[in-house]
């Protein structure tokens, strides 16, 4: 399998397929909360293009070189449309990222990162000084990469969702 990717903001197919493969990769993480136990937050997950009709929103996908779903995220250019607990709606001059998903079959091929980079390329462009996200003890893998990109725990942007512990990070640009 070729590890040549392309990146950019998902046609409506796509995203529908998209919402299904983050339904499944999300339910399966071990430690977090399933279907069952959080029903909207799942449901979010289903209809991620819903965040495209948001305000300085976008949905990115990436793509094989084949043009398989390798995996997506949602880019926010205006922290207001966030949409987290805590205070990181309420952070000037930062965009966010959230809701980072990889196909299985493409983990380890630099999908996760090609998709921060695409990020944190857009948040430049907007002039913005930083880079929020949040990510959870259940998400390693991920928190392991935002480290290496240069993320910081924001310890200020942390809060609890339905007994769950989120966790924020920031990237000074």
């Amino acid at each position: 399998m070729s590890t040549s990717l392309s990146v950019r903001d998902g046609s409506s197919d796509e995203l529908s397929q998209l919402g299904r493969l983050l339904v499944k990769i999300y339910a399966a993480l071990p430690g977090f909360p399933t279907p069952d136990e959080h029903p909207g937050y799942y449901e979010m997950l289903a209809n991620i293009a819903r965040f495209a009709e948001k305000p300085g929103a976008r949905v990115l996908v990436a793509l094989s070189e084949h043009n398989e779903l390798a995996g997506g995220v949602v880019y926010f250019g205006d922290m207001s449309q966030y949409g987290s607990g805590g205070l990181a709606t309420s952070v000037q001059d930062a965009s966010g990222i959230r809701l980072l998903g990889v196909d299985p079959a493409f983990r380890g091929m630099g999908v996760g990162k090609a998709l921060t980079l695409a990020c944190i390329e857009l948040a430049r462009e907007s002039g913005h000084s930083q880079v929020i996200l949040h990510t959870t003890k259940a998400m390693q893998l991920a928190w392991g990469m935002y480290e290496k990109l240069g993320f910081v725990r924001s310890e200020d942007l942390d809060f609890s969702q339905q007994g769950l512990q989120v966790y924020g990070f920031r990237l000074k640009l």
